[in-house]
Order: C-alpha cells, then structure tokens, then sequence
C-alpha cells in the first residue's frame, strides 16, 4: 500500500468531515402537522430552529393538550426525516467524488 496515496485520501476525508459539519449547520429541513397548524423547522444536525404554532390550533384541539403535543411531535419528527434525508443525498455526492480504488490498487 502506497503510504503517500493513503495520506491523501486521510487528507481528502478530513476535508469532507469538515464540509459535511458546515453542510449541516446550514441545511434547513421544514415540516407541518395538522395542516399547518404546527411548522417545525431543524437544521442537518436536528436541532430545532423554529417552532410555529397557529393561533387557532388550540381551538382545533379543542383545547385538547395531548392532541396539540402530538401535532408538535409530528412536525418535529417529520422535519428531522427530512433533514435525514437531505444531508444523505449530501454525503453521497460527496462520497462519489472519493476514488476509494486507489487506496485498495
């Protein structure tokens, strides 16, 4: 195995780690619930950046607390899969820019 072709893919790697936490911080993911009445909206990492809750979903809980808990953990949920889903669209791009075969030949 040649070492110098093993330091630069070491090299290549640290590089995307880098990218990829940028790529994260700033990837922006939305999602709602109860059609609307609750918007979650998460960076790449699923923290949560903004919860939005409409004026009028406690009167379409009907003042249902349980029902307004669930609409806030669906949009939250729903807001971190698609996170999921944008940053590993993200790393796959990345990764196919890797030549993995010259450290293997």
């Amino acid at each position: 195995m040649d070492m110098a072709k093993l330091q630069e893919m070491l090299g290549q790697a640290q590089q995307m780690q880098s990218s990829m936490e940028q790529r994260m911080s700033e990837t922006v993911a939305e999602a709602s619930s109860g059609g609307g009445l609750v918007t979650a909206r998460v960076n790449g990492r699923k923290e949560l950046l903004r919860l939005k809750i409409e004026p009028t979903a406690l009167a379409a809980s009907g003042s249902d607390i349980e029902m307004l808990e669930d609409l806030i953990t669906a949009a939250i949920n729903e807001a971190g899969r698609k996170a999921d889903q944008l940053m590993q669209s993200a790393s796959q791009d990345m990764l196919g820019g890797l030549d993995l075969n010259n450290l293997l030949g």
